[in-house]
């Protein structure tokens, strides 16, 4: 089963740091962007920052320069690093990505998301 699993979420002070991870697993033969997501309590989901699979990134404005997403192919894996954090970063992050996978059906690519993970900036 194809799946993408998400840790390092939590509670942390303004002005603190975590990171983020998402693995993914399962028979895949290829991992074409990976992105993380974030939605706030109220609010729809949106995208926070992307990286392609030859290693271009892309922010949304307002993490700009505190956040960097990266990723591991040897893995399956990306990250998020989440400095100086504020109280407006408070949100579920998701991870997601479009995978090339062998299914029931045989090869087909998907676009897979990870169950969430909770981050809470507040002192």
């Amino acid at each position: 089963q194809v799946q993408l699993v998400e840790s390092g979420g939590g509670l942390v002070q303004p002005g603190g740091s975590l990171r983020l991870s998402c693995a993914a697993s399962g028979r895949i033969l290829k991992i074409n962007a990976m992105n993380w997501y974030r939605q706030a309590p109220g609010k729809q989901r949106y995208l926070v920052a992307t990286i392609t699979s030859g290693g271009s990134t892309n922010y949304a404005d307002s993490v700009k320069g505190r956040f960097t997403i990266s990723r591991d192919k040897a893995k399956n894996t990306v990250y998020l690093q989440m400095n100086s954090l504020r109280p407006e970063d408070t949100a579920v992050y998701y991870c997601n990505a479009a995978l090339y996978v062998i299914g029931p059906s045989g090869y087909s690519w998907g676009d897979y998301w990870g169950q969430g993970t909770q981050v809470t900036v507040s002192s």
